[in-house]
């Protein structure tokens, strides 16, 4: 593929800066609503604190955070950053990846399952063991999620590490 020009390098960063925003702000907004989430007094209450927090995962969460993947992908594969160069950028793919597969694996199911328990139960909810466990993995998770999140941005904003060391290439086949 070849490379994007300055303009379009841009347009493409300012998208995957975007999706990070949207990632990040939301993240920390089911945060809140997951603190607020542990001492509500209304059933009803519970249950829309419940379903705005999955409501904002499989609306906004789940695709900034695909759209940020993509966008990272295209930005590695069309500009000089390469996908190995940075160890910032490695650094960046791992987190990220983490992200994802604990938010798809863990965080997601969490967030159906505390809204379904509190759909069918009220505020029985609370004493249902299964609801407290997914109640507290939300909460947990958010908070593990924002910080990795701020520090992903950290890296992106400072590139604390330089370029890869790329080893000599063996010596030329026989000369």
């Amino acid at each position: 593929m070849p490379k994007l020009s300055i303009q379009q390098k841009n347009w493409l960063l300012s998208a995957h800066v975007c999706c990070a925003a949207l990632w990040t702000g939301t993240v920390l907004s089911m945060l809140l609503l997951s603190q607020r989430n542990t001492n509500t007094t209304n059933a009803d209450a519970l249950y829309a604190l419940n379903s705005a927090i999955t409501l904002l995962d499989d609306y906004i969460v789940i695709p900034s955070a695909i759209g940020s993947v993509v966008t990272a992908t295209l930005l590695c594969w069309t500009t000089n950053y390469g996908f190995f160069k940075f160890y910032w950028v490695i650094v960046k793919w791992i987190l990220t990846t983490g992200l994802v597969i604990f938010g798809t694996f863990w965080l997601f199911p969490w967030g159906n399952a505390a809204e379904s328990i509190s759909a069918k139960e009220g505020l029985e909810a609370f004493k249902n063991s299964i609801y407290s466990f997914d109640v507290q993995g939300v909460l947990i998770g958010s908070l593990f999620q924002i910080l990795l999140l701020v520090v992903i941005i950290a890296i992106s904003v400072l590139k604390p590490w330089g370029r890869r060391a790329v080893k000599e290439k063996k010596q030329a086949i026989a000369d």
